[in-house]
This record gives C-alpha cells, sequence and structure tokens, in this order.
C-alpha cells in the first residue's frame, strides 16, 4: 500500500513538474511583437523634410486617417524637391519588421518619373537629427517599394537601394545603387504585406507576400570617392556631407533606425510592428524568448 501511495506521489510531482516546464517554454515562445504606429497619432516618430527643421510637417504630408499613417500631397501645388522621412525614435539591431502599405492615386506634379508609385522603409538609417538640413535621404538601407505602371509588364517591389551605403550579394560587395528583388509586379492601390528580417550587421532579407525576394549581407557605409566597380555615391546631389561619412567607408552598420518614405506619390501604411531578436537568452530569467538571436544579459531579470 506504501508502495503505491508512493509510486502516485512520484508520478503526481512528475506530471505536475514537467506541466510546469512546459508552461514555461511556451511563454518564452510567445512572441511579443511591438506596434510601432498606434493608430491615432504621430507619438514615439520624428519628421526631418529637406530644407526644413525637425518636426515641422511640411503641407500636412504626414497624417493619420482612418487608423492609417498617410503620406499625403493634398495641399501641394509641386513637390519642390520636398523629400522626407518620417522616423521611430527608437533604434534596433537585430529584429523582424512586418507592415502593410498601398500606393494610392497619382503623383503630385513635380516628382521625378521614378518616383511614380515609388516609396521605401529606410533601416539601419542615421537619425533625424543628424541629417544635415538639406539633406534629401539618410544614410541608409531602403526596403524599396515599388507599384506597378501601365507600361511596365515588370516592376519588382521589395528591392534594396542604397544612400550612402553598400551591400554584400552573393559574396561580393555590390555598389550598384538599387538591386532589384524577385517579387512579382503588384498593380492598383492594392495592400500588400511587407516584411524584413534584419541581423544586426549580418545580413537582412525581404519579404513581400510571405515569398523571400531577396537576401544580402554585411550592410555598410559606402565608398565616398570612386573606384573601379563604383562611380561614386551621389553624396553631395542628395545633400549628404561626403567629409563626414568618408573615414567610415566599409564601416558595418549593425543598428540604426526605421524610417518611411515620402518622395512624391501619396502611400498609407498600417500594421507597422517588430518583433526585437535582442534579450535575454538565459532560460533562468523571467523574461527569456527562446527566439532571441542577439544575448543581452543586461536586460534578464530574475
Amino acid at each position: 500500500m506504501k508502495t503505491s501511495i508512493t509510486l502516485l506521489f512520484i508520478s503526481l510531482f512528475l506530471f505536475i513538474g514537467c506541466h510546469s516546464i512546459n508552461k514555461n517554454s511556451n511563454q518564452g515562445n510567445k512572441e511579443e511583437w511591438i506596434s510601432l504606429f498606434n493608430g491615432k497619432d504621430l507619438s514615439d516618430w520624428t519628421i526631418k523634410f529637406t530644407g526644413e527643421e525637425i518636426n515641422t510637417n511640411y503641407n500636412e504630408t504626414f497624417v493619420v486617417e482612418d487608423s492609417l499613417l498617410r503620406i499625403k500631397y493634398d495641399n501641394y501645388e509641386s513637390f519642390d524637391d520636398k523629400f522626407a522621412h518620417i522616423y521611430y525614435n527608437t533604434p534596433f539591431s537585430y529584429y523582424k519588421l512586418k507592415f502593410d502599405y498601398r500606393f494610392t492615386g497619382e503623383q503630385t506634379k513635380g516628382g521625378s518619373y521614378w518616383n511614380v508609385r515609388n516609396s521605401g522603409v529606410m533601416l539601419h538609417s542615421q537619425s533625424a537629427e543628424s541629417n544635415a538640413f538639406n539633406q534629401n535621404f539618410p544614410v541608409s538601407v531602403e526596403l524599396q517599394l515599388l507599384g506597378g505602371l501601365e507600361d511596365e509588364k515588370e516592376r519588382n517591389t521589395g528591392n534594396v537601394c542604397t544612400p550612402g551605403t553598400a551591400v554584400v550579394l552573393a559574396d561580393t560587395i555590390n555598389y550598384k545603387h538599387c538591386i532589384k528583388s524577385k517579387s512579382k509586379t503588384y498593380f492598383g492601390d492594392q495592400w500588400v504585406h511587407a516584411e524584413a528580417i534584419v541581423l544586426g550587421g549580418e545580413s537582412m532579407t525581404f519579404i513581400i507576400e510571405r515569398d523571400t525576394v531577396l537576401q544580402f549581407k554585411l550592410p555598410q557605409i559606402g565608398a565616398s570617392k570612386p573606384n573601379t566597380y563604383y562611380k561614386g555615391e551621389q553624396w553631395e546631389n542628395w545633400g549628404m556631407n561626403p567629409k563626414d561619412w568618408n573615414t567610415k567607408a566599409g564601416d558595418i552598420l549593425r543598428e540604426g533606425y526605421i524610417s518611411l518614405q515620402a518622395e512624391s506619390h501619396p502611400i498609407d501604411f498600417k500594421n507597422i510592428e517588430l518583433l526585437d531578436l535582442c534579450g535575454c537568452k538565459d532560460p533562468k530569467a523571467k523574461n527569456y524568448k527562446s527566439y532571441y538571436i542577439k544575448n543581452k544579459p543586461e536586460t534578464c531579470i530574475y
């Protein structure tokens, strides 16, 4: 009788113990996505226009309507090279980013032909505050967003463009300013789902409608002067002072800000969410997550 009771107690203890372990494991596996846009206002974001002071929302270009973050040109007579970006205020290093976008209507007058249904999300970007007053684009890695055009059968989206930067593709540094993805072409004003997997200075992967369309490695500061393979970035044409960057050529970009681009065509964004892949990797900690890739032991809570 004692033996039976003892065995029953041990079995019950093992069941409860295993159940507890599984519960903790499930908590460690539960993804905690951060909503970067609250659908109500532009808090946590900073605006920078070419030729304007920080947080000047020139002609009310960035607006919140119907829970969307909208880039609009209703108050413009002409674009007049008023390139702009809106920056999320927290930098990140290792993360997954997902969002939905759609182009709407017609391009505003004065925009370049190559900016029709053209926008982007800048990754590992310099901060809004560090932009020069007349700077058109931040030094960053751009997840370029393009919409289909009637006179073009194929116009890929999810490309990479590199203002002031360069990336490694197929083990070779690629100095081309924009590198095409293998995505489908998306016509009209339809919503398109996009994702990026950013692993610090190691690699970036772009995903469109759950299809991996582009992968590259070692995002880095571009050369300030032309070389055998490189005609030279348009530092001065885009208002980027090469003297601020020439000693950093080749430096790997390991973290930075995320910004949304405004370059003459209306576009809407929604469901902008981020999964931080940096955090406590100690399973004994309360805030351990099994999906963390980069360990930050100083964040562990016990």
